[in-house]
C-alpha cells in the first residue's frame, strides 16, 4: 500500500534551461508537499546527478540548444538498464510526444503548465513507480526466501528426493502429502559409531561435546559427498550413510569400503590435532531395501530393511577401530580390497554370520 506521505518523499529533479521555468515548477511541487527537490540548468550535468542521487522522477525539458532531452534520456539508458527512464518529458511541441514515450519516458507535460495537470501526472507517476519498487523488493524477498527454504531442503533431502517433490507444486495437497517410497534390489549401509562416547560426554561441556560431534559428523558429511554415499542420519553418537540409493549405482560396496576407510583417517586426523583422542567402530552390509520420505511434516529420508539391522549388528559386534562386514558386502564389491576372514560370529537376531575386517583398498 502506498500512501501520500511515502509519495511526498519521493526525490525529484528539474532539468530545463529556462531558470523561470525551473522556479516556477519547484514553487509548484514545493506547494504541494514535495519537499526533496533538485534543479539544474545543465542537462549535462543529469547523469551524474541521477548516479549520485537516484530519483524518483525527473522532470525533463525537451528543447534545451546544447543537450536537448532525447540525448538526455539516451545517456540515461546506461543507469538505468532496463529501458524505461523514471522521466516526465515537458514539450511545447505536440509532435515529440509519442517520440519521448517511445525514447523511454513515461508520460508528457504540455507547455504552458496546466497546475492541475502538473500535479496530477507527477502524483500518478510516482505512485506506480513506488508501486513497481514495493513489488520488486517483495519478489525478491520472496526469491530469496525460495532459495533459502531450498536450501534447507537439500540439506535434509538428497538432490533427487528434492526434484520429485518439486515437480509435485502444481498437484493438489492430496498429492504432496503422498509418501515418496522406493525399492531397490541391492543397497549397501554404513554404520558407525564413537567407542566410549558415554563416558566421554560425562567428563565435558555441553558446548564441547556439541563441537567434537559437530567436528566429527562434518567430516564424515564431506567423506560422504567425496564418495557418492547419501547420509541418512544421526542418531546420538552414531552416523548411518548409504550407498546405491536414491540414484542406483553397480558400485555401492565399493563406495561404502572406500568411505568407511576414510572415516577411519579421518578419526586419526581429528586425534592428531585435537585433545580429546576418540575411536569409531564401522560396520558396514549390503542388500534389499526400502527408503524414502513419510509423514507429513519434518521429512526425513529413511531406509528400511533387513540390510539396516545387519549393518547396525556388524557395527555393534565389531571391534573399535575396524571395519566389519557382511558376508553380502564382500560379495558384492568388485575392486581389490585388502579383507581380513573374521569367521562365523554369533549376532544378537541374527544368529551365526560369516564376517570380514577390511583393512585397504589396493589402487
Amino acid at each position: 500500500m502506498i500512501h501520500t506521505s511515502d509519495i511526498l518523499k519521493a526525490k525529484l529533479l528539474i532539468v530545463d534551461d529556462q531558470a523561470a521555468n525551473v522556479l516556477l515548477l519547484e514553487r509548484l511541487l514545493r506547494s504541494a508537499g514535495y519537499e526533496d527537490i533538485s534543479s539544474t540548468q545543465n542537462p549535462a550535468e543529469v547523469v551524474a546527478l541521477h548516479r549520485q542521487k537516484r530519483y524518483d522522477l525527473i522532470l525533463l525539458d525537451l528543447n534545451m540548444p546544447e543537450m536537448d532531452g532525447f540525448e538526455v534520456m539516451e545517456d540515461l539508458k546506461g543507469l538505468e538498464g532496463d529501458g524505461t527512464l523514471p522521466v516526465l518529458v515537458i514539450t511545447a511541441q505536440p509532435n515529440e510526444k509519442l517520440r519521448a514515450l517511445k525514447a523511454g519516458a513515461l508520460d508528457f507535460v504540455s507547455k504552458p503548465f496546466d497546475i492541475a495537470e502538473v500535479l496530477a501526472r507527477v502524483q500518478n507517476l510516482l505512485q506506480v513507480r513506488l508501486l513497481n519498487l514495493e513489488t520488486k523488493k517483495l519478489y525478491e524477498q520472496v526469491l530469496v526466501e525460495q532459495e533459502l527454504s531450498e536450501m534447507l531442503l537439500q540439506n535434509v533431502l538428497p538432490q533427487a528426493i528434492v526434484e520429485r517433490l518439486k515437480g509435485r507444486s502444481q498437484l493438489t495437497a492430496n498429492h504432496l502429502n503422498q509418501a515418496i517410497v522406493d525399492s531397490y534390489a541391492q543397497v549397501t549401509v554404513l554404520f558407525a559409531d564413537i567407542v566410549g562416547f558415554t563416558a566421554f560426554s560425562q567428563g565435558v561441556s555441553p558446548e564441547v561435546l556439541v563441537g567434537v560431534l559437530n567436528d566429527l559428523f562434518t567430516r564424515f558429511d564431506h567423506i560422504a559427498e567425496r564418495r557418492g554415499l547419501e547420509k541418512i542420519k544421526t542418531i546420538g553418537d552414531c552416523y548411518m550413510a548409504a550407498a546405491g540409493l536414491p540414484v542406483v549405482v553397480s558400485d555401492h560396496a565399493d563406495r561404502a569400503a572406500h568411505m568407511s576407510l576414510d572415516m577411519l583417517d579421518a578419526i586419526q586426523d581429528f586425534n592428531a590435532k585435537g585433545q580429546y583422542p576418540l575411536n569409531i567402530r564401522i560396520g558396514i552390509s549390503t542388500g534389499p531395501a526400502v527408503a524414502g520420505v513419510i509423514g507429513k511434516s519434518k521429512f526425513l529420508y529413511d531406509l528400511w530393511g533387513d540390510v539396516v539391522n545387519t549393518a547396525s549388528r556388524m557395527e555393534s559386534h565389531g571391534i573399535a577401530g575396524r571395519i566389519q562386514m557382511s558376508e553380502a558386502t564382500q560379495q558384492a564389491l568388485t575392486h581389490p580390497f585388502s579383507l581380513e576372514h573374521r569367521g562365523v560370529i554369533d549376532v544378537k537376531g541374527k544368529g551365526e554370520m560369516n564376517t570380514w575386517f577390511l583393512n585397504k583398498a589396493f589402487n
